[in-house]
């Protein structure tokens, strides 16, 4: 303990809960306090499942989703419509629309949307990785054609930008392109959407090309 600090292991601890998203200094210290007061199986058990999540955890081959197998569960499920394959920008946007319980086809995570005044471009996106399960049923889900697109970005000006970019390479690909209606609110974002909400846009998806 240095000039009546905390010691330096809480220090470290600190440091690192204040790196995170929105974590300012009161709440990591806050937390630090939390699990330095809180038993010994509860800190081991939050440090093993850091562990776990950087040692198991990985993007699903097929379609980027978070997932601890390979390929994940929904892209292995015989249940659903392979055929089917719903766009989202994030893993956080497919829990979203999985709790509505309506889409029962499969998925693709683009981790990201275009942001062109960001540097944000189709090689940062795995937009190409979508076209190519397009064009080789074999890298689809259980080796499935695709038959339809659904665009579930959020309505900003990049999801826009990234929808019609899609749009366009899949113009020429034969399959049918639709997009969730428009019953999310203008400039929101995917996750925070209500599951009626979600629900509202997915049944009333529109064609796109």
């Amino acid at each position: 303990m240095a000039g009546g600090g905390y010691p330096e292991p809480v220090e470290r601890l600190v440091e690192c809960l204040q790196r995170m998203p929105g974590i300012g200094k009161r709440t990591a210290t806050r937390l630090a306090f939390h699990l330095l007061k809180a038993p010994l199986e509860e800190t081991k058990s939050l440090a093993d499942a850091l562990h776990d999540v950087k040692g198991k955890v990985a993007c699903c081959q097929i379609c980027w989703q978070l997932t601890d197998v390979q390929p994940c569960r929904i892209c292995a499920d015989p249940n659903r419509q392979a055929g089917c394959v719903l766009v989202v920008e994030q893993p956080r946007d497919l829990m979203s629309i999985e709790a509505t319980g309506l889409h029962r086809g499969v998925y693709h995570v683009l981790t990201g949307r275009l942001d062109p005044l960001g540097g944000v471009g189709p090689d940062d996106i795995t937009a190409a990785a979508l076209l190519d399960r397009v064009d080789h049923p074999d890298h689809n889900a259980r080796g499935e054609a695709i038959e339809e697109v659904i665009l579930g970005l959020s309505p900003t000006l990049e999801g826009d930008t990234t929808a019609h970019y899609l749009v366009e390479s899949l113009g020429t690909r034969g399959v049918r392109v639709t997009r969730l209606a428009r019953g999310l609110p203008s400039g929101s974002s995917l996750e925070f959407a209500t599951p009626a909400m979600l629900a509202d846009a997915l049944l009333g998806r529109t064609k796109s090309i």
